[in-house]
């Protein structure tokens, strides 16, 4: 059977065919439309052969198999017979079920997603732009800014300026598409917003600049709507429900010129002498909030905006972050936000390299590389679902703590970049414009990644995702032997406070007489210290320490033969470490070890003073 054809077969399985309402896919997620989310065990999901993770929206079970790998599991999918819908079709259907806020997160997102790669290639123009033009860089070639010819300069102007003066027009447009609207109508309204025939709503706000506004009524104000993003918006809203109306209620034979006529007409009047100043004073404000924010001092609204950031991708909130961008480049002609937010897509890098790095179960070491490198060019979801939430919390609580960390740094050295729409790799085009920017956050970058990793290595990486197998370890039938050669002492008896008063746990001790120690059984080696002289053990029946000697630690490893490596699995009765009796004692420390049980269970052992021999059975009451 084909690869993908068994993918395709395991996932219906799971999720069940009569369970199944519809199947369609985007880029990188096969999207299923089901009937009962609960009866979906995702663990089952997550284990199948490709699949980086999973998660549930407005009905939608959407599995992560990645770029080319859904396609072709899709395409299995097909010839089951079940039904199967384009992704229109089925994001249709999750509008209609959607409401609140999750519906306003995606009506932005489909307003600003399509202008996006407009915005994010005219800052590639205006970092080019700085890069080029800068009298540092001209004096390399001999030259200086006044050398270049006016029809350079206005060449690139055109390029660098265009998108930004007509901004309105394109989320306009955008947006009538997205309310129902007709695009074109929406375009000329949003040209209307930007016309050189008002005056100038920058040039008005500057009192040196001599012009005013125009007058309505002697007391209305009339302007243009230069990046007021809101404003846009809005004036959609408005004049696409007009549009419909007329639709609706305009006879056949005047419709196709009056229905225009009058929606034009009407939203221009409308956003023009009343809506669009209060939309553009609230955006204002708005984007002075933001703006209070970041400069807030030591880096504490970075730090906020970077570890809350990764948060509201995952509840969708940050498509708001959008048209909060777009206010700031169009006010300000920066965006200190995205900056901040892009540490997030460090952070993850630096989650993926832990887990490539720690985890020795190929699956899991293959969803790291396939996340690391969507993430490398903004693709966020495989690292988020695949890891992120899929391993206890801890490394998604890390990847938002490296997050703030880096956006703090940031905030305090006013990094801002010069457009938006591109993240990680491609991010340091938008900071070319200026060697300190770019300087700046290239270093902070790599230290977000660096920190990321070393903190999730230590701490972030879940058992189940380092050890090979450790789920078909049978332990359930497995008796506790004795790691070693010698006579039991009861834990009271041991001459030293810390092991008889039971500070480390209950449990027993050996004088030993041999110096072979094995694992009492089988598991995680959860700890094995650098002088080779103790060993952590878990498993899901509890955890077990055995410490070789008193005192030994001393020693520096000095007389023991370490057989094992922390994070390995090992079966009861592997050989721990070798330890040279003899010199140890020349050392003067004791040999007798302790078999601690840590997790705080009580131990009645019945076998106290007699001889055992290494990998005998141990009697318990």
């Amino acid at each position: 059977m084909d690869k993908y054809t068994q993918i395709a077969k395991q996932i219906i399985e799971v999720i069940g065919k009569e369970n199944i309402l519809s199947v369609t896919h985007c880029a990188t997620r096969l999207r299923v439309m089901v009937k009962d989310r609960d009866a979906i065990d995702d663990k089952q999901v997550e284990n199948i052969d490709e699949v980086k993770g999973v998660f549930f929206t407005s009905g939608q079970y959407q599995i992560i198999l990645g770029t080319g790998i859904v396609n072709k599991v899709y395409a299995e999918v097909e010839k089951m017979g079940l039904k199967t819908l384009s992704k229109k079709e089925q994001d249709e259907i999750v509008k209609d079920n959607e409401k609140g806020m999750k519906k306003i997160m995606r009506i932005l997102a489909d307003i600003f997603v399509p202008i996006i790669p407009v915005i994010a290639a005219t800052g590639l123009f205006l970092g080019l732009k700085g890069c080029l033009f800068n009298d540092s860089v001209l004096s390399l070639f001999g030259m200086s800014a006044a050398d270049i010819p006016v029809y350079v300069t206005t060449l690139v102007s055109v390029l660098t300026e265009t998108a930004f003066a007509f901004l309105p027009a394109i989320i306009v447009w955008s947006a009538f598409k997205v309310f129902g609207g007709t695009p074109v109508i929406g375009l000329v309204i949003g040209l209307m917003l930007v016309s050189p025939i008002l005056p100038n709503a920058y040039s008005v706000a500057d009192p040196n600049s001599g012009v005013d506004a125009i007058m309505a009524f002697g007391f209305i104000p009339i302007v243009g709507c230069q990046g007021s993003v809101l404003t846009a918006i809005v004036t959609a809203l408005i004049g696409a429900n007009i549009e419909k109306w007329f639709r609706q209620h305009m006879p056949n034979v005047l419709d196709l010129i009056f229905t225009p006529f009058f929606v034009m007409l009407i939203t221009m009047l409308v956003i023009l002498l009343g809506v669009g100043p209060i939309m553009h004073t609230i955006e204002l404000k708005m984007v002075d909030i933001i703006r209070l924010l970041i400069d807030l001092p030591f880096g504490l609204g970075g730090f906020l905006i970077g570890f809350t950031y990764p948060l509201t991708v995952i509840t969708g909130l940050h498509h708001t972050y959008v048209m909060i961008e777009t206010s700031l480049l169009a006010n300000t002609g920066f965006n200190a936000l995205i900056t901040l937010c892009a540490m997030y897509g460090f952070a993850n890098l630096g989650t993926c390299l832990a887990f490539i790095k720690k985890s020795k179960i190929q699956k899991v070491k293959q969803t790291a590389i396939g996340a690391m490198l969507s993430q490398l060019f903004g693709i966020s979801e495989p690292v988020l679902f695949g890891i992120q939430l899929r391993y206890n919390l801890k490394p998604l609580i890390i990847m938002c703590l490296s997050s703030g960390l880096g956006a703090a740094l940031l905030s305090i050295f006013h990094i801002q970049s010069n457009s938006y729409g591109l993240a990680v790799l491609p991010s340091y085009l938008m900071y070319i414009y200026e060697g300190y920017q770019l300087l700046i956050y290239f270093f902070v970058s790599i230290f977000v990644v660096a920190f990321c990793f070393i903190v999730t290595y230590l701490f972030g990486i879940p058992k189940e995702a380092i050890v090979e197998n450790m789920n078909e370890i049978n332990v359930s039938n497995e008796k506790f032997i004795s790691p070693a050669q010698g006579q039991i002492i009861a834990l009271e008896d041991v001459p030293d406070e810390t092991f008889a008063k039971k500070l480390l746990g209950d449990g027993f001790a050996i004088d030993i007489t041999d110096g072979k120690i094995v694992a009492p059984i089988s598991g995680y080696l959860e700890t094995v210290f650098p002088s080779g002289h103790a060993f952590g053990i878990h498993n899901e029946k509890g955890e077990v320490l055995i410490h070789v000697g008193i005192d030994t630690v001393a020693l520096n490893g000095e007389g023991f033969d370490v057989m094992v490596k922390q994070g390995d699995m090992v079966k009861q009765g592997d050989v721990l470490v070798y330890v040279d009796l003899e010199k140890i004692h020349a050392q003067g420390k004791s040999t007798m070890t302790m078999v601690l049980f840590t997790d705080g269970q009580a131990v009645h052992l019945l076998d106290n003073g007699k001889h055992i021999n290494t990998g005998e059975l141990l009697n318990f009451q």
